[in-house]
């Protein structure tokens, strides 16, 4: 009997032994298992911090780079304020600064009536002899929309703004004398206007017909505005 009672405790004290085995890897596993996720928690927490701070200091380097410009930019202003072929265009036209002449000479806007009542009325108005024939401009195609009074001007033919221009076109008769005029009022317009066609012909009794086909350009006003950006985990 005293043998079975032997065993039978090795047998307890073994049971004992492996249940307070279990219990410790249980609890270890427990613990590493937490420590993991903490770490990769703590990781990624990490790594979004990174990204954020690098967000920041690029901000805040495009301000200093922006500050610094500053100065340059009043600087170039005030030299094309001062620029002599500036002022001398300016002469004709009497702004306070001569800088406005750029800005009439690539508007804001894409607005085709207003290039065609300034060739009309500053260009070819008050020219002796000259008789105007037909005149004609392309609305911006997306920018613009066609009214009661431009309906005669097909979408096909309409300009379509990808390179900020607008295309015209107008026939004048008159003398010789005239039509240099009209040349010569296109080269000193202050509106920046390429000239793509040009076609002269006789009528006799020195009046001549002259078609020209060309584009106005304009440049789009910048918008500059302070956004947020989300920095996703």
């Amino acid at each position: 009997m005293s043998t079975k009672n032997v065993a039978l405790r090795k047998r307890t004290q073994i049971a004992r032994a492996n249940q307070t085995m279990f219990i410790w890897v249980a609890g270890v596993s427990v613990v590493f298992g937490i420590a993991l996720v903490a770490t990769v928690f703590l990781a990624k927490m990490l790594f979004f911090n990174e990204k954020v701070i690098a967000e920041k200091n690029n901000t805040v380097r495009i301000l200093k780079q922006n500050n610094n410009n500053v100065d340059a930019l009043i600087s170039s202003v005030r030299a094309l304020d001062a620029n002599q072929s500036l002022v001398d265009v300016n002469k004709n036209v009497g702004y306070s600064h001569a800088i406005q002449v750029i800005l009439d000479a690539l508007p804001s806007d894409a607005n085709s009536l207003a290039l065609g009542a300034s060739i009309q009325n500053k260009l070819l108005n008050g020219i002796d002899g000259l008789k105007v024939n037909s005149l004609q401009t392309d609305p911006v195609v997306g920018i613009e929309s066609l009214s009661n009074n431009t309906s005669t001007i097909n979408m096909s033919s309409a300009s379509s703004g990808s390179d900020n221009e607008i295309t015209f076109r107008f026939s004048v008769s008159g003398s010789e004398t005239a039509l240099k005029q009209v040349l010569n009022n296109l080269e000193k317009s202050i509106r920046t206007i390429d000239v793509t066609s040009l076609k002269i012909e006789g009528q006799g009794n020195g009046v001549s017909t002259m078609s020209i086909q060309g584009r106005a350009f304009y440049e789009p006003a910048k918008t500059v505005d302070l956004s947020n950006k989300v920095i996703k985990s």
